[in-house]
């Protein structure tokens, strides 16, 4: 990780009215309105959310080295696998979802929309079958529950009781994926 000095972390100048971090690809950003003078002062108030960040991305690359990526499924063969998921949970969980759509998105796996439509990013078809159907178990129980809660979670519990290992490994392979990305110039 870089060093958190004013030297280090990345900045983004926008026009926004108040700063943020954000560790979106496991590289601090700092995102700050246009003019903004005081990184270091921000740095310093945010020093143990980032030190927690920072611990929990190290940790997600440790756990990736013992990983493999499945370069040999194809889009058809990950596309394929994507609907019989989707209408397998349609009917067993009775979870509803409109359209699917497909795409490369830089930080998540999927989203679920108020219309009722699933987004699958790419990426996913180089992980486990397993991760793959968490993920989209994950967006569908949306349809019940909007936001990330306890009523969310308990709901993702009652079929995945380790859904919080799961998060952590798709954490990892996400980290993963950027590094065999980046290094294969995808």
């Amino acid at each position: 990780m870089r060093s958190l000095t004013l030297d280090g972390p990345n900045k983004d100048y926008r026009n926004i009215k108040y700063p943020r971090l954000e560790f979106k690809t496991g590289e601090l950003t700092l995102i700050l309105p246009r003019g903004y003078d005081k990184e270091n002062a921000l740095l310093k108030r945010h020093e143990k959310w980032i030190s927690r960040k920072t611990a929990l991305i190290e940790q997600s690359l440790d756990d990736a080295k013992g990983k493999d990526l499945n370069f040999l499924r194809t889009d058809e063969e990950f596309i394929q696998f994507t609907r019989s998921t989707i209408t397998k949970i349609q009917t067993t969980h009775n979870l509803t979802t409109n359209r699917t759509y497909f795409k490369k998105m830089k930080s998540k796996w999927g989203s679920y929309s108020s219309k009722q439509n699933i987004t699958i990013n790419t990426l996913l078809k180089f992980l486990p079958d397993e991760l793959i159907e968490y993920v989209i178990f994950h967006e569908m129980v949306h349809s019940l529950e909007r936001k990330h809660n306890k009523r969310f979670w308990y709901i993702i519990s009652k079929r995945y009781q380790d859904y919080q290992a799961k998060e952590r490994e798709l954490l990892s392979y996400w980290f993963l994926l950027q590094k065999e990305l980046t290094a294969q110039n995808i």
